[in-house]
């Protein structure tokens, strides 16, 4: 899954509309999108959706408010009645809050006659200093996990920075720490890693640029705030036929050649990590 694209669940407008820009997934969004007192609001109107929905296009995943408000079992009781294909979890706070996370929905699988384990994780992984910190000290894992996020607009108010750089796209030293640690934290654990919002709906260059500094450095996908970003993002975020064709070319010389540990291809050396990269391009591959 190469893409997410936010929606708010209290806006009947943008749920018909999200599908259409052809996402791999839809967030319900209850929690920054929506004003307080219109939660219980999202709440029935992102189960209305999961009920009507054609399951057969975008996954759909419900993003619950964070732990601390108090409303993430409220949210969970509602939404998983819909059975969504998984949560996306903010503010986590590494480990410890994965867990609880996924013991909530043993319960409320078991409760809707549910597969065990088949609703997935998402974490929003780095939106303060001590989630930062708890998943460079270890790295969240859990079988329900299928990726780590990072978020910079709320560690920038739990930093008290002015801005997360001094240009839109350009980090200062301690957002592209976390940008690392979620990637680092990601690979770890055997999941994607997804790249955060770009804000500036209206800057396609920019946002090209940034999905690229992200796919370049090993991030298998970004999240979307607008349909218009979705195409850029599944531009960047799928491998090229030339990349493709690469990657066949490794696997089939290593597959050719059992016992080597050191092999050329086209007059270049290959060894063992380039075996792994192919394989990581090919998974990639829709």
């Amino acid at each position: 899954m190469r893409s997410f694209l936010f929606v708010p669940a209290d806006s009947e407008r943008k749920l018909a509309k999200g599908p259409s820009s052809g996402p791999d997934g839809l967030i319900l969004d209850l929690e920054d999108s929506v004003a307080t007192d219109r939660k219980a609001i999202a709440r029935d109107m992102a189960l209305a959706y999961l009920r009507s929905a054609d399951r057969a296009g975008p996954k759909l995943y419900v993003r619950v408010n964070a732990l601390d408000t108090g409303l993430t079992l409220g949210d969970l009781a509602v939404v998983m009645q819909g059975k969504p294909d998984g949560i996306v979890f903010p503010k986590c706070v590494g480990q410890r809050d994965l867990d609880l996370l996924a013991t909530y929905l043993d319960a409320f699988e078991a409760r809707e006659d549910t597969a065990p384990g088949s609703t997935k994780i998402l974490t929003i992984a780095t939106e303060s200093a001590a989630a930062v910190l708890a998943l460079s000290a270890a790295p969240a894992k859990h079988a329900r996990l299928m990726g780590h996020s990072w978020g910079g607009e709320d560690l920038m108010a739990d930093l008290g920075a002015l801005a997360k750089g001094p240009l839109p796209g350009v980090y200062d030293d301690t957002f592209r720490l976390a940008r690392t640690i979620n990637l680092m934290a990601s690979v770890a654990a055997g999941v994607t890693a997804y790249d955060t919002v770009y804000p500036d709906i209206k800057n396609v260059d920019g946002l090209r640029a940034e999905a690229n500094d992200a796919r370049r450095m090993g991030y298998g996908g970004k999240i979307a705030i607008h349909p218009d970003q979705v195409a850029i993002i599944h531009e960047v975020f799928t491998p090229s036929a030339q990349e493709v064709d690469w990657a066949k070319k490794v696997i089939a010389t290593f597959e050719n050649n059992p016992g080597a540990g050191v092999l050329t291809l086209e007059g270049k050396m290959l060894d063992k990590p380039h075996l792994v990269l192919a394989r990581r391009l090919m998974s990639r591959v829709g």
